[in-house]
């Protein structure tokens, strides 16, 4: 009976065990994941940045331009809305799916990489 006992009090300490070590396994797993993700984030969020800063600056630029041949300042920041406006209204009518789609892969491809 003793056996019997300490057969089941051992193997109830390897199921312990492996419960505990299967849960330290997908934490790590999942920082791993998380610490990937995060990683490549920070890199496009710089150049995404710089790439935003730059564009105002031409944006404001363009405005300014268009203002002094249109005779009034303020008509080159409304023709540079306008477009903006129209081209927002295109890529949500048109593009929306696919840029969706294309994000969507991306985050597919870093969460099972």
């Amino acid at each position: 009976m003793e056996d019997h006992t300490k057969l089941i009090e051992s193997l109830f300490e390897k199921v312990t065990d492996y419960g505990k070590t299967t849960f330290e396994l997908g934490k790590l797993k999942a920082v791993d994941k998380t610490s990937d993700i995060v990683s490549s984030f920070v890199p496009h969020s710089a150049v995404f940045v710089l790439i935003a800063s730059g564009l105002l600056f031409l944006n404001l630029g363009i405005a300014f331009w268009l203002g002094e041949i249109l005779g009034k300042t303020f008509y080159g920041f409304f023709v540079v809305a306008g477009f903006y406006c129209v081209t927002g209204i295109v890529v949500h009518f048109f593009m929306h799916n696919w840029i969706k789609k294309i994000v969507r892969n991306y985050m597919i491809k870093l969460l099972l990489k």
